[in-house]
């Protein structure tokens, strides 16, 4: 499982010029699932996500996760995150999960962030999305698990 994860300022997600999803400050999380992955590994990741310290303090050092930081969490679906880039001039999605499982386990890691107390909005999955946002820093990271 892959989340690559953005500080923003804000960001949206739309489908058909609707915005199904949106936050100010917090966290723009991707995520690509894989086919060994399973809800033990998403859960991890929430956790991970959720914890994950990049968020400045009075001093200016990275040492508030989200929740510290009064923010929220969009996700996004993003099983690109998972391609095979090695080779050749075209990308390979074989190592992305198959569409009913990544689906499922995309529920499950936002009900965990939901759990912790976010209202995590999301995109719509296999959708055509729209994704906008203003980075912060610029400030991005992959979390795997």
């Amino acid at each position: 499982m892959i989340a690559l994860i953005q500080r923003v300022s804000h960001a949206n997600v739309a489908v058909d010029n609707e915005t199904v999803g949106e936050i100010s400050k917090g966290l723009l999380v991707l995520l690509a699932i894989e086919p060994e992955d399973d809800e033990a590994k998403a859960k991890r990741l929430a956790e991970r996500v959720s914890g994950y310290r990049i968020f400045e303090d009075d001093n200016g050092k990275m040492n508030l996760n989200v929740s510290q930081a009064s923010g929220d969490i969009l996700v996004v679906s993003q099983f690109t995150l998972a391609a095979d880039t090695t080779r050749g001039m075209r990308p390979s999605f074989t190592s992305a999960a198959a569409p009913d499982m990544s689906k499922s386990l995309y529920k499950y890691f936002t009900q965990c962030l939901r759990e912790k107390g976010f209202k995590a909005p999301t995109g719509r999955f296999g959708a055509d999305m729209k994704v906008s946002l203003l980075n912060d820093g610029p400030v991005t990271f992959q979390l795997k698990v």
